[in-house]
């Protein structure tokens, strides 16, 4: 979809912000750019749109060299997003969603619909933000709107630019997710500048760490995290890489354990003998459509089991997550409600029960992921060394 061929970037006075660039972003993809400023991350992107001319390679979109493109026309296929957000201060929040395409030849009123429609999608209903203007908006909402009105044209290529930067944390999340949903839906293909590694991580299906004005290391998140290609790479994305890894990191069907199940309609007494058949001290508890119900303690001692069903000594479960989330989801699930283990389900199968990740497992799938991209296997073929083999 895009590529960059051999690309530089010098500037009268000498200064040389992007040397001899190699890179190809694949369509539907989101690439992040991350690094210092200073490292030629936002030229390379404004090359793309040709706010920047390289002095020499060249930039070819969908196979077509773009040196040879109206610089207009250009643009108006590429979606662009900075973090100033840059709407018009005396048009609505409507009129500036249509901006684009209106100047693409559009009719006024059925830009006007399309408008509603992304400001919909973005979050934003238009009957309530349509008719304010950008100062009426906060920080957050200012940014869907700028979403919103690079998406109007439809364009195969978003570039985006610090889009997030200048909002507090916690908008900032927000709009990290509303990001990826839309993703998720429309596939476009996206490069995106950020100076902030965790923010590359989370966004970026492959990320290219900059150095000054070279591509220190062009690769998955987590292949990045686990294998630093350099000691400069090590350095920017930091000591705690390990953590950041965790973010990108899925629980998947190998990582889980399965324990003792019964059922809510198990008399105790059978209840209580499975789990000491299997040396456990609890039991998972299923409801009668094999759903996630709770758990149920092992009886103190070795005597008789309470009287009665499961369903009158089950406790609920609230710590539990969908197979494929992040690692960094099971750990904060954890943590939140200070569980020894949590419940995992499926999502594509109605959410049935598959097991438990205990902090063991949690410890050993982030290290099973480690060896996969430094012996690029699958994690199922990492075998790990603990202290029991090592005896």
């Amino acid at each position: 979809m895009l590529q960059f061929e051999h690309v530089s970037k010098r500037y009268p006075d000498g200064t040389l912000a992007v040397d001899d660039l190699d890179l190809t972003v694949a369509e539907g993809e989101i690439v992040t750019l991350v690094g210092p400023s200073g490292c030629g991350k936002t030229t390379t992107m404004r090359m793309v749109n040709r706010l920047e001319e390289p002095t020499s390679g060249r930039i070819l979109l969908n196979g077509e060299d773009i040196a040879g493109l109206d610089p207009v026309r250009l643009r108006r296929r590429i979606g662009y997003v900075i973090q100033q957000v840059g709407l018009f201060p005396h048009r609505t929040v409507l009129d500036n969603t249509a901006t684009v395409l209106v100047l693409l030849g559009e009719r006024r009123a059925a830009a006007r619909r399309r408008a509603a429609e992304l400001l919909d999608l973005v979050g934003l209903d238009p009957t309530t933000y349509g008719g304010r203007y950008p100062d009426q908006l906060s920080g957050g909402q200012r940014q869907r709107v700028g979403v919103a009105r690079a998406l109007a044209a439809d364009p195969p290529v978003l570039l985006m630019d610090e889009p997030f930067g200048a909002v507090d944390p916690v908008v900032r999340e927000r709009l990290q997710n509303e990001f990826l949903r839309l993703q998720s839906e429309m596939r476009k293909t996206v490069l995106f500048v950020t100076h902030d590694i965790e923010e590359a991580v989370r966004l970026g299906d492959r990320m290219a760490v900059f150095g000054q004005g070279r591509v220190e290391q062009f690769d998955t998140p987590a292949a990045v995290l686990g294998a630093p290609a350099s000691d400069y790479v090590a350095s920017f994305v930091g000591s705690d890489r390990g953590l950041k890894r965790l973010s990108v990191t899925p629980v998947e069907p190998g990582d889980i354990e399965v324990p003792p199940v019964v059922r809510l309609t198990d008399t105790m007494a059978a209840a209580a003998a499975g789990m000491r058949e299997a040396g456990a001290r609890w039991a998972v508890v299923l409801d009668t459509d094999d759903g996630l119900h709770g758990w149920v303690p092992l009886p103190d001692g070795a005597g008789k089991a309470p009287d009665g069903p499961v369903s009158a000594h089950a406790r609920r479960m609230e710590a539990w997550l969908p197979l494929g989330a992040s690692l960094k989801q099971a750990f904060a699930t954890m943590l939140q409600y200070d569980a020894g283990w949590i419940a995992v389900l499926d999502p594509d199968d109605g959410d049935r029960f598959v097991g438990v990740l205990t902090p063991t497992g949690l410890h050993e799938a982030l290290r099973r992921s480690v060896g996969a991209d430094a012996r690029a296997v699958d994690r199922a073929d990492v075998t790990l060394d603990t202290v029991a083999s090592l005896r």
